[in-house]
């Protein structure tokens, strides 16, 4: 479900697309929202199809499908900002594939960058640094995983809240597995045509910090942000977030 508010054209400044990272939905930014539109932004959030409130079945979601569900989203009234986090990169590296001149451009927050070929569980599975790969277990075997319990916290929201954190562990949801196999079909020509930004957390222990630094290295970007936080800012540090985002 969309959750963009209406804002009059003739003071929008900027437009935010933001797309949500794996197992998560589009109350994730929650905090992020209000702070970007009392900037005078126009903010478009959506839960990707199967995740949040809506109700896709897993076994039909695709990496594809995710990408074409957030380039029908993209206004058309002027370029916007695509923010993906997590495993929300490889979803707007392809949307920039299908419309690069739609897109001002991509956001990378401590998000999965990939080079054409690539998919995120191989990469994941490079990170040793992360919990992330060696603690996922199925769900419905071949359609959707979860990550064990006892690791969920230290990987998503070590610098949370209790509050927070409780917020967040009552709405994940099991994550489909194709969009994390399937490889990735970009070129420089058309993704590679689109500015990228790149937004860092220091103490994720989803995507390390030297995942991050080695994925930016393959692909460049400017500019680069560092943020002291968790794998989720746009919780624990979601004013910080703010600031940079209205910047780029």
């Amino acid at each position: 479900m969309a959750t963009a508010r209406p804002v009059s054209s003739a003071r929008v400044k900027k437009t935010f697309l933001l797309v949500h990272g794996a197992w998560h939905g589009a109350w994730c930014w929650h905090k992020l929202t209000p702070l970007l539109e009392a900037q005078g932004a126009r903010v478009i959030a959506a839960d990707l199809p199967s995740m949040g409130a809506d109700r896709t079945p897993a076994a039909e979601v695709t990496l594809e499908s995710w990408a074409g569900f957030v380039a029908d989203l993209v206004p058309l009234d002027a370029p916007c900002v695509l923010v993906g986090h997590s495993l929300g990169g490889a979803v707007i590296s392809r949307v920039a594939e299908l419309i690069p001149e739609r897109i001002r451009t991509l956001v990378y927050m401590s998000a999965y960058l990939l080079p054409a070929g690539a998919t995120v569980a191989a990469i994941a599975r490079t990170d040793a640094e992360s919990l992330i790969a060696p603690n996922m277990v199925p769900v419905l075997r071949g359609v959707t995983c979860a990550l064990r319990d006892e690791v969920v916290v230290d990987a998503f929201y070590g610098a949370c809240t209790e509050n927070d954190r409780a917020y967040a562990l009552e709405r994940l949801d099991p994550q489909p597995l194709k969009p994390l196999v399937t490889p990735l079909e970009v070129s420089l020509a058309r993704f590679g045509s689109v500015p990228r930004a790149y937004l860092e957390t220091t103490r994720d222990r989803a995507i390390s910090l030297v995942a991050q630094r080695r994925m930016q290295a393959q692909l460049p970007c400017a500019p680069v942000f560092t943020l002291d936080s968790d794998h989720s800012p746009f919780l624990c540090q979601p004013e910080a977030l703010a600031r940079i985002l209205i910047s780029i």
